[in-house]
C-alpha cells in the first residue's frame, strides 16, 4: 500500500498510509479503535477503494482489477473475521466448504476431504455435522480459521482474531497462527489491539495513528520504544499522549 486516501463524506480515515508487508511473514497492525485498521484490510482484498494511493498485491493493481481478477485475488486470501461470521444456519462442515464450493471441478468427495483436513489443522475433530451455536467461542473462532484456509491461501487476514477470548484460549488461537505460519507458508496480517498475543505472533509491528504509519518495526523494536504515542499504547499508559500528535 502506498500514500492510500480513504474518506467517508468528511470524515478521512487513511490519511496517506503506506505499508509494505514482506512474503512469509507475520504482521500485526496495532491502534487504536477508529483508526482505520479495518478499513486498510478491505482495501487489500478489493472491498473498498482509495481515493487516492495505490494497493498491490503480488504486483497486481487491485483497484484495476476486473471482477474476475479480483475473483482471483480473493482466492489467494483467507479473511478471518473479528466474531469468526460464520452461518448459524449451516453446519460447521457447510460452513468450511463455502469457498470450495466455488471452485470449479471439485466434486463432493474432494470437499468432504478438505473440510476435514482443514477442521484438523485447526485441532477440531467430529464437529462437522454440528451447528455454530453448539460450540464454544474459541471454538467458532478456530472453524473460522478452518474456512479461511480452506481454498489454500497465499495470504491471511485477521480481523481481531482473539476478541472476546479467555487468556487460554487467546494462546490457543496464537499457537495457531503461527502453525499457519509454519506449516502452510502463508503470510498474515493481523489487526490487533492484544499486545500480548502481538508480541508472541509476529515478526513485524506496525502501528496506525491518525490515519498514517505511525510506527513499524520487529516486536523488540516496537516494545523498546521511544515514541510516547507508541508507548502509550503498548503499556495502556494515555498519560504519555499529553501534548502529542
Amino acid at each position: 500500500m502506498l500514500d492510500v486516501h480513504k474518506a467517508f463524506g468528511n470524515k478521512e480515515i487513511l490519511k496517506g498510509f503506506s505499508l509494505t508487508v514482506e512474503d512469509g511473514e507475520t504482521l500485526s497492525v496495532i491502534g487504536y479503535s477508529g483508526s482505520g485498521k479495518s478499513v486498510m484490510l478491505k482495501h487489500i482484498i478489493g472491498l473498498m477503494q482509495s481515493d487516492r494511493g495505490s494497493v498491490h498485491v503480488d504486483g497486481k493493481d487491485v483497484a484495476a482489477l476486473n471482477r474476475s481478477g479480483l475473483t482471483e485475488l480473493r482466492r489467494n486470501v483467507g479473511y478471518v473475521f473479528q466474531f469468526a461470521a460464520l452461518f448459524d444456519s449451516m453446519t460447521i462442515g457447510e460452513n468450511v466448504a463455502m469457498g470450495l464450493r466455488r471452485i470449479p471441478d471439485m466434486d463432493e468427495e474432494e470437499i468432504e476431504a478438505r473440510v476435514r483436513e482443514c477442521l484438523s489443522l485447526v485441532d477440531l475433530h467430529d464437529v462437522h455435522e454440528r451447528y455454530p451455536s453448539e460450540m464454544s467461542g474459541g471454538m467458532v473462532k478456530r472453524a473460522g480459521l478452518a474456512r479461511a484456509i480452506a481454498t489454500g491461501p497465499k495470504y491471511l487476514l485477521y480481523d481481531e482474531p482473539t476478541t472476546g477470548l479467555d487468556p487460554v484460549t487467546v494462546k490457543v488461537i496464537d499457537r495457531l497462527n503461527i502453525r499457519m505460519k509454519e506449516e502452510l507458508g502463508v503470510t498474515g496480517i493481523v489487526i490487533t489491539h492484544d499486545m500480548d498475543s502481538a508480541y508472541r505472533i509476529s515478526d513485524r509491528i506496525a502501528m496506525l495513528y491518525e490515519g498514517k504509519m505511525r510506527a513499524v518495526g520487529t516486536v523488540e523494536e516496537i516494545r523498546n520504544s521511544e515514541d510516547p504515542l507508541v508507548r502509550a499504547f503498548i503499556e495502556g499508559r494515555p498519560e504519555l499522549m499529553e501534548g502529542m500528535s
